[in-house]
């Protein structure tokens, strides 16, 4: 019996009827709490950009980008891995529900930000794959991290675990090439392409390692770090207009004297 034919049959039956009212309602609430972890590790590191942003001279991060995987897609990925299908050990066996993609100027700035947000109190650690400095056979470069945030429901606190992705520019571009390229030829791609995919990783890397070489020596010369990245849509609500500045060092002047 497929999957239309079973709801069909259980929509007849006022106890399956029941049943699957009640296991649409666990997976929602399953589906939200990933989705909410997501956007708290989404949130700290929007805050961390938009702060290097207005008080820091160099802001190391480009993009932030997130992903939930599908309800299909979750179903689909423990029945491949023979997972029993609880919500618990979908919970212990994929730690990918959930992912923070992070894209930083340089490949410094990836462990950058992964520390800053590591330290963080609400952050726990429990696996990096450093994909940076070990790559992967066909190329790919990354940060990999595995993090578990807390996150506060009207009925308690739940942890969720979170994969966030530290990478660069040429890293992004790759990797999103690589996808598309594997999607195109359903997984079966030709040698050549693979072997010029290899190829196209090691210019990826080496174009990050000039890049890098480059910024340095001209952190050096200029003796201060040069802002890059967009700013904030809101900057005007934050950042005083130097009127406002100016009365504020007066009103200090005038209680101090």
């Amino acid at each position: 019996m497929n999957a239309h034919s079973a709801s069909q049959a259980a929509s007849a039956d006022p106890v399956a009827v029941k049943e699957l009212r009640q296991l649409r309602e666990d997976f929602t609430r399953f589906m939200m709490q990933y989705k909410f972890g997501m956007e708290e590790i989404t949130t700290k590191i929007s805050i961390l950009r938009e702060e290097f942003s207005h008080l820091h001279d160099y802001n190391p991060i480009e993009h932030v980008s997130s992903r939930l995987k599908s309800p299909e897609s979750i179903l689909e990925k423990i029945q491949r891995k023979g997972c029993y299908p609880s919500f618990d050990a979908i919970r212990e066996t994929i730690t990918d529900i959930a992912g923070v993609r992070v894209t930083c100027s340089f490949v410094s700035d990836t462990y950058r930000v992964f520390d800053m947000l590591a330290k963080q109190q609400d952050v726990r650690v429990l696996q990096v794959k450093d994909y940076i400095l070990q790559p992967k056979p066909n190329g790919y470069r990354s940060l990999h991290a595995i993090v578990v945030i807390p996150v506060y429901l009207s009925d308690g606190m739940v942890e969720v675990v979170v994969e966030v992705q530290l990478r660069t520019i040429a890293m992004d571009f790759w990797a999103s090439l690589e996808h598309k390229i594997y999607y195109k030829y359903d997984k079966d791609v030709p040698r050549e392409l693979l072997d010029d995919l290899a190829t196209a990783a090691q210019t990826a890397a080496h174009l990050d390692e000039t890049m890098e070489r480059l910024h340095n020596e001209i952190r050096v010369a200029d003796g201060v770090d040069q802002q890059n990245g967009p700013e904030p849509p809101d900057e005007q609500h934050v950042v005083p207009a130097e009127e406002v500045v100016a009365r504020l060092r007066q009103a200090r002047r005038h209680y101090r004297d």
